[in-house]
């Protein structure tokens, strides 16, 4: 497998076909100062503002939500991403995310509100807007003077969203099109200033986007609040348009590039909402570990029972992980939209590509933090036993509130599917060599394999070496499955879903593996003990996802002596030379993360 040349910049996709240094990917433990004041600043407005209050985005207070998001427009937190010449601080991706992560601990009624009007509110105007549209409509943004919502979704258009209904018709005098639809699920409805409308011109082929001001004199109505399982107090409502009239210098970039837009900024949405899922993960894990030790059940505190102590450790694990290969990929984004500026590209250009480079990884993410929240939330309850059922304790709302994001930005079906489509096509496109290295994996299961046994003394010497035996795995898997199906590969839902599930895996743990191993170099092993245990953790448990993923994928197309051969070579693959005690693993991290009162590895 090709290695990374050092400080080479990695491309979307290709860390499953090339080996990354740990000294090349960045972590939490390299933040700037001025990131770190960031940071802190902004826990300080969580805290202060969301936390102290958290009981009153259960009771369907949206004026309350409102007021907490003008309060954040005034501290600067709404203007992160938008650059300086609109009224904003123009920081870079992890900037962005450091806030998007660290806001949205608390509740999802307001980090809905807040990632509604950063991202997909804001961002389409400030991405593929006009030099005029953004001097108008982007410095209010900013501020938190506007707020901005965004419809795309119809009752015939969710995860199909090209198939809205929704018109845009030129009115005869030219000057204004005349938008008829309804959108619904439109988040910060309730107070929002502006909408990002998508709508189909005549019998185009694909949507087109629209800027559109909330004027209820402007044909523009709306349901009334949604009633959600969770997110009570993110105002959600159906908006109706009904030949509400739309200045023709308002279209959105070009017309029909709708499509491009809302997949665009869906790509941001995922890995931010991927990040958005990790302070809940840290405050569920310290409010855990707190109860544990508080609660006493035959006179000793719960936290010392070793199935508490399972939980713990795996909360922490599914975090640190989180964490790791959030940040990994937010530098990357970064690094890359620096690249293409020093090229020449314009901010908006660079900014689309540079993300669209790694769309693979958004997706990847926005997955496994999601479904990690939703976990580690049901641990939460869980710990807590009937108070975890109670709506006096914050457990049970954060398990409603994470459930959305299993939903939100494409579900987490539609994103795996997308996963390996999108590493074929950069394949086809000849912008990563799948087939150089899938060929290598097949000529290796016809030879003869090495007997020697390897040394494995240095740390994570064997870890990093199953990370290549998993790589290999799915480019077995991969590889035969689209040998067998071509173009219609795609067609094969539940083998995509099971491959997706392998390269997953893979790009989490070796994010983990990256990040301790670098932070081993700098300050010590010894001072990465519970960070190592997390690590070998999370691998040993991908190693299980993608040996049983693996099966799953080979017996449902393959037979005979190829089925035989692709199983063999599976178990090769997933086999380790010294298992892990996985037990002694889970109590160090317990007992490490009671120690320090909660989960601190962020810091």
């Amino acid at each position: 497998m090709e290695t990374q040349e050092k400080n080479e910049l990695l491309r979307g996709g290709h860390f499953i076909v090339k080996e990354t240094s740990c000294d090349d990917v960045f972590t939490l433990e390299d933040l700037s100062e001025e990131q770190k004041m960031m940071r802190d600043s902004t826990k300080e407005f969580v805290d202060r503002e969301l936390w102290a209050n958290w009981e009153r985005f259960e009771k369907k207070d949206y004026e309350f939500t409102f007021q907490c998001m003008k309060k954040a427009g005034e501290l600067g937190l709404l203007s992160i991403a938008v650059p300086e010449a609109y009224g904003g601080m123009g920081m870079g991706f992890v900037s962005t995310m450091l806030v998007c992560d660290y806001i949205s601990g608390v509740t999802g009624s307001f980090s809905t509100a807040f990632g509604a009007h950063t991202g997909i509110g804001t961002l389409p105007i400030t991405l593929y807007g006009t030099e005029e549209q953004k001097q108008k409509y982007v410095p209010k943004l900013a501020s938190g003077e506007w707020f901005g919502a965004y419809c795309l979704t119809e009752p015939t258009a969710g995860s199909d969203a090209n198939s809205g209904k929704t018109k845009a018709v030129l009115s005869e005098d030219g000057k204004h099109y005349l938008i008829t639809g309804q959108k619904m699920w439109i988040s910060n409805a309730g107070f929002c200033n502006l909408f990002i409308v998508f709508a189909r011109i005549e019998d185009d082929k694909n949507i087109t986007g629209f800027i559109v001001e909330n004027d209820s004199n402007n044909g523009i109505s709306m349901g009334e609040e949604e009633h959600k399982m969770g997110i009570h107090s993110s105002s959600t409502r159906q908006v109706f348009f009904d030949n509400t009239k739309v200045p023709v210098e308002n279209m959105l970039s070009e017309r029909g590039n709708g499509f491009k837009i809302a997949m665009n900024a869906l790509n941001v949405g995922r890995i931010k909402l991927a990040g958005a899922c990790i302070e809940a993960q840290r405050r569920i894990t310290n409010l855990s570990t707190s109860y544990a030790k508080e609660r006493l059940q035959f006179k000793t505190p719960i936290g010392d029972f070793g199935a508490i102590k399972a939980k713990i450790a795996q909360m922490a694990t599914n975090t640190y992980v989180g964490e790791s290969a959030v940040y990994r990929a937010s530098k990357n984004i970064e690094d890359r939209i620096a690249l293409r500026e020093a090229a020449g590209n314009s901010h908006q250009e660079a900014e689309l590509k540079g993300v669209e480079e790694y769309a693979i990884e958004a997706s990847i993410l926005k997955i496994a933090l999601s479904e990690d929240a939703q976990q580690t939330a049901d641990e939460g309850v869980q710990l807590y036993g009937g108070m975890g059922f109670s709506a006096d304790a914050p457990m049970e709302s954060a398990y409603r509130d994470a459930r959305i994001a299993r939903i939100y930005e494409g579900t987490n079906e539609i994103n795996r599917m997308l996963i390996v489509g999108m590493l074929l096509k950069k394949a086809m496109k000849g912008h990563v060599d799948l087939l150089g290295p899938a060929t290598a994996v097949g000529e290796e299961l016809l030879g003869i394999p090495d007997f020697d046994t390897p040394d494995y003394s240095a740390l994570f010497a064997e870890e990093k070496d199953m990370i290549k035996k998993l790589k290999k795995a799915f480019l077995m898997v991969a590889g035969k499955a689209v040998e067998t199906f071509g173009m219609e590969l795609e067609e094969h839902q539940q083998l995509l879903l099971a491959a997706s599930d392998m390269l997953i895996e893979i790009y989490m743990a070796e994010s983990a593996i990256l990040r301790t191993e670098k932070n081993a170099k700098r300050f010590g092993e010894d001072s990465q003990k519970a960070e190592i245990a997390m690590s070998k953790l999370y691998l040993y448990q991908a190693v299980e996802i993608a040996a049983s993923k693996g099966k799953e994928a080979i017996i449902s197309f393959a037979d005979g002596d190829m089925q035989r051969m692709l199983l063999m070579g599976l178990r090769r693959f997933t086999k380790y030379v010294n298992y892990p005690n996985v037990i002694e693993l889970k109590n160090l991290i317990a007992e490490e993360i009671k120690a320090k009162d909660g989960y601190t590895f962020d810091q």
